[in-house]
C-alpha cells in the first residue's frame, strides 16, 4: 500500500485516551501507518502498511545518515508494545481491553523500509468511526521531539471546539503509564508537561498557554487554553471553571461511562474503583 505521510489521522477518543507507553520514533510509525488506513469501507487485519525510512529520515528521531536502522530498531520494540483502551469505539460504553498494536512486521533493507500489519482488535478504534473520534493532520505532529506532545496535542485536538481543558494529573500519569515517574508535581513539569507544551507551540498548529489548579494544598489538576496560530491569542490564561462533578469526576465522563439504570454517584463509584489509580502527590 502506497504510504501517505500527510494524511489525516482518525483515532477513536477511547485511544487517544488509551494508557500506553511510546517513544518519539515508535509513535510516528504508528502514526505514519494509520494515515494510510481507508475509511470508506471495512479494513482486516490482513492489510499490511509500509513505512519508509526516507519519509521518515527529516523527522524528529530519526537521523537521516542511520534512518532504516532506527526505523527497524523502533519497529522491533513496537512488536512488544501493548495498550489499554477503558472505552469501546464510537461512544460504545465502558471495557477495559488490553491488546497489542502490530501483529507482524516486515523488514525490507534493500528497500529501506518495513511492513507492519495492526493487531485485529485494534483496527475499530481506526476504522469505519462514526462518533467520539478525534482527527488532525500528520504534518503537525511530525517535527515533535517527544512522545509527550504528540499525546498533548491529541488531548488538545480532541476538545479542539473547546479551546480548553482540564486535566487531573492522576489520570494522566495512569495514562501515561508514569504513576512510578516523577513523583512531585514540579519534577512531572519539568521533565513530561513543558517540553510537551514546548513541542506543541513549537510544530503544530496550537498555540497552548498552561496553568495549574489545586484541590486543598495539593496541585491536582492541569489546565489548558489552547487555539489555531491563526487566530488571536487568549491576552493571558484564565482559571478554568471547574466543570460539574460527583465522586470528583466530570458528569460529562460519568454520562459517558454509565452503565443503563446507575445513579451517578453509583457510576462514579465504579469508574474510579476500575481506575485504580495509585499516584499520591509528594
Amino acid at each position: 500500500m502506497t504510504e501517505l505521510l500527510d494524511g489525516k489521522i482518525y483515532k477513536a477518543n477511547a485511544l487517544v485516551e488509551a494508557a500506553y507507553t511510546l517513544t518519539m520514533a515508535e509513535q510516528k510509525i504508528i502514526l505514519a501507518a494509520i494515515t494510510q488506513v481507508r475509511r470508506d469501507g471495512p479494513v482486516t487485519d490482513e492489510v499490511r502498511y509500509t513505512i519508509t525510512a526516507n519519509a521518515l529520515a527529516d523527522m524528529a528521531g530519526f537521523v537521516a545518515k542511520n534512518e532504516y536502522r532506527a526505523l527497524k530498531a523502533a519497529t522491533e520494540k513496537l512488536w512488544e508494545r501493548t495498550l489499554t483502551v477503558h472505552a469501546k469505539p464510537n461512544g460504545g460504553g465502558p471495557v477495559i481491553q488490553k491488546m497489542r498494536w502490530i501483529q507482524e512486521a516486515i523488514y525490507k533493507q534493500d528497500e529501506g523500509a518495513v511492513e507492519i500489519r495492526f493487531s485485529k482488535p485494534i483496527l475499530p478504534y481506526l476504522n469505519q468511526l462514526s462518533t467520539e473520534f478525534t482527527k488532525y493532520r500528520f504534518e503537525h505532529v511530525a517535527g515533535m521531539r517527544s512522545s509527550y506532545g504528540i499525546r498533548l496535542y491529541e488531548l488538545l485536538v480532541q476538545w479542539r471546539s473547546e479551546g480548553e481543558r482540564e486535566i487531573e494529573i492522576d489520570w494522566l500519569r495512569q495514562q501515561w503509564e508514569l504513576t512510578d515517574k516523577y513523583p512531585s508535581i514540579k519534577d512531572f513539569k519539568k521533565w513530561v508537561i513543558d517540553p510537551a507544551v514546548k513541542d506543541v507551540n513549537a510544530h503544530s498548529d496550537l498555540w497552548v498557554k498552561q496553568g495549574q489548579r489545586k484541590t486543598g494544598r495539593t496541585v491536582t489538576h492541569l489546565q489548558f487554553q489552547f487555539g489555531p496560530k491563526d487566530a488571536p491569542k487568549a491576552a493571558k490564561p484564565k482559571a478554568l471553571p471547574r466543570a460539574p462533578q460527583v465522586g470528583g469526576l466530570p458528569k460529562r465522563e460519568i454520562e459517558r461511562q454509565a452503565r443503563p439504570g446507575e445513579t451517578y454517584e453509583q457510576a462514579a463509584a465504579r469508574i474510579i474503583s476500575a481506575k485504580s489509580r495509585p499516584y499520591t502527590d509528594t
